[in-house]
């Protein structure tokens, strides 16, 4: 469509990770396998949570939830690059990419409130363990990870309204494997003022607010697991929460590295590199991280096996 001697873009040209023809089918293998495996992980850590009644705890409510979103996060991007990877026209349509960017955007946000929310949690528990049924009812998990995914469409429909509200024009190429912000922005022929401004303070906010809660969280919870007299118990605490610290420190150190360093420090390449990490490996490694560190949920697994070949 043209405006004046311009054309306007109803498609984009997705560059990808490499250009390098030999590279495309072994990237296409190994991240069809990654893909695969964070699936399965992390359906079956949903699936174990759902039918394991000893997991029915808000610890591993949240769990599951962080869980799903992983899956859905990692979906969002995934399925398209590794179509690119045998295609040799990278195109994505205006529609798709919409689609592309809220849904990244939408379970990229709804991890950073489900990990400050297992850090309140892990609070309670080891702050507060005679009052952590009554401060942790049923209720309050349901209303905090709705919450959490109010927040996330509120946040997505900001940022989704401004960056797709500006006109794109040639060249149609996105340096990038997925539709990303900056990338998007550089294809702008008006005035992107606003989608920069708005959609950096908005996930500014939502950064500081989940990081000082998860920070907050643990100047309380680490002198807590210090106090606690059984060996046992202070094992279990502290695998809990290594778990849960090796998530936060994963995702929230590369997401930041992208969203709150100068663009102009680090290459487009190395940008990409971290946000395979954020993107796709993270999310296969979160289910290894909480079932293989976690003797609950190995029980659990192992029971459900045993039933199921009984049966």
């Amino acid at each position: 469509m043209a405006n004046g001697n311009r054309t306007v873009l109803s498609e984009f040209i997705l560059s990808g990770l490499t250009s390098d023809p030999q590279l495309r089918i072994p990237l296409f293998m190994l991240f069809l396998l990654i893909y695969m495996v964070t699936l399965l992980g992390n359906l079956l850590i949903v699936l174990i949570i759902r039918v394991s009644s000893q997991l029915h705890t808000p610890m591993y409510f949240f769990l599951s939830h962080l869980s799903f979103s992983d899956s859905c996060y990692s979906s969002s991007v995934t399925p398209k690059m590794l179509a690119n990877f045998l295609l040799d026209k990278k195109t994505i349509s205006y529609p798709e990419c919409v689609a592309q960017f809220c849904v990244a955007a939408t379970f990229g946000v709804v991890e950073y409130c489900l990990l400050a929310v297992m850090a309140y949690d892990r609070y309670v528990a080891i702050c507060k363990p005679l009052l952590y049924i009554v401060c942790m009812p049923q209720r309050l998990c349901a209303s905090l990870v709705t919450a959490s995914y109010l927040a996330s469409c509120l946040n997505t429909v900001v940022y989704t309204a401004n960056v797709f509200s500006l006109t794109f024009c040639g060249p149609p190429e996105i340096n990038h494997f997925y539709c990303d912000v900056p990338p998007l922005l550089k294809l702008s022929c008006s005035d992107p003022g606003l989608a920069q401004v708005l959609p950096a303070a908005t996930m500014a906010v939502i950064m500081l607010v989940t990081v000082l809660t998860t920070l907050i969280s643990y100047v309380y919870i680490l002198p807590a697991i210090l106090k606690i007299q059984s060996s046992g118990g202070r094992q279990k605490a502290f695998f809990t929460c290594s778990s849960h610290l090796m998530t936060v420190t994963l995702f929230y150190g590369t997401t930041m590295f992208i969203y709150l360093l100068p663009s102009s420090s680090f290459s487009m390449d190395q940008k990409k590199l971290v946000s395979v990490c954020y993107m796709i490996l993270i999310p296969m490694l979160n289910p290894m991280i909480y079932s293989l560190r976690n003797k609950e949920v190995k029980d659990a697994l192992w029971k459900v096996l045993v039933r199921e070949r009984i049966g």
